[in-house]
């Protein structure tokens, strides 16, 4: 009997440990699921993945004699009632720190809230563009009727010419998505 007893103990055990197991996997995956979002972004904002752009507060690098020309786009969801002109397209030295501005106005009768997402494009030119200022970083609120400007200041980084994946690429696009933000109104 006691061999009986001593492999009920043993399997009592071992079932206790792999639902410990199982419920640390379980609570593993859920932290997962939250985090993934924070991790994924700051793998973009190291890599340039997808066409992520960097954020900086001045060029300490310089410029350099090669020239880039830079076209803006934006794009506005169906459910934001607000038109936005993208900035015309510039070309500089690479270095050199610019500021264009995007245009909207809120067509509609009452205060709205929106956002945008942005990339970059070719993809792999992402790590290089740097921005120091950009609307896309806050919400913006537009009364109704209001058109405003909306400022970016950025740089596209030296480093870029050191890319020679990056050698014949002449332009980069920055496109901006807007989407009508949850504090509608705020």
């Amino acid at each position: 009997m006691a061999d009986i007893s001593h492999g009920a103990v043993s399997a009592g055990k071992r079932n206790n440990r792999t639902a410990l197991a199982g419920l640390c996997l379980a609570l593993g995956m859920v932290g997962l699921a939250y985090a993934s979002v924070p991790l994924y972004q700051m793998f973009c904002q190291a890599t340039g993945f997808g066409g992520t752009t960097q954020t900086a507060t001045d060029n300490p690098k310089g410029l350099i004699a090669r020239e880039m020309k830079v076209r803006f786009d934006s794009n506005v969801s169906h459910d934001l009632t607000w038109k936005v002109t993208p900035a015309s397209p510039i070309t500089d030295r690479i270095g050199a720190v610019d500021t264009v501005n995007f245009v909207a106005t809120n067509y509609s009768d009452k205060p709205v809230t929106g956002q945008a997402i942005f990339n970059v494009t070719p993809e792999k030119a992402g790590v290089y563009f740097n921005k120091i200022e950009c609307f896309c970083f806050t919400e913006q609120t537009l009364q109704p009727g209001q058109t405003v400007d909306m400022p970016i200041v950025f740089f596209v980084d030296p480093e870029l010419d050191t890319n020679q994946e990056l050698d014949t690429i002449k332009e980069i696009t920055l496109s901006y998505t807007f989407y009508a933000s949850d504090n509608e109104g705020s």
